[in-house]
């Protein structure tokens, strides 16, 4: 992956969720002006801040870099779900995935 394609990535990422960098920034908890910068000026981030932003967007540094052609398998349905959880924030995250976890039990 070239430098260009993390920032698109992060770009991306954002887009799906309905991000704007300054509500990226505050779920990385990074300073606005790093995101700025690495959009702007096509600073690339470092692995701690790229970590934080996968930690932000609820995926793993693999899951970053992985070749999306390799999700093809997931049914329609899989991937909306999968799209919805990933606009979520870390605190709603946490709640879903308690929820799912009751609605197993009941089973």
């Amino acid at each position: 992956m070239r430098d260009t394609d993390v920032i698109s990535h992060v770009q991306h990422l954002c887009q799906e969720r309905s991000w704007t960098y300054y509500r990226l920034a505050k779920e990385a908890d990074i300073p606005y002006s790093t995101i700025n910068n690495m959009i702007n000026r096509n600073n690339i981030p470092t692995i701690p801040t790229l970590q934080k932003l996968c930690d932000a967007f609820g995926i793993t540094l693999s899951d970053f870099f992985q070749d999306k052609s390799e999700n093809k398998q997931l049914t329609a349905p899989q991937r909306e779900m999968i799209e919805l959880y990933n606009r979520l924030s870390l605190e709603k995250k946490k709640i879903l995935k308690a929820y799912i976890k009751g609605l197993l039990m009941e089973v």
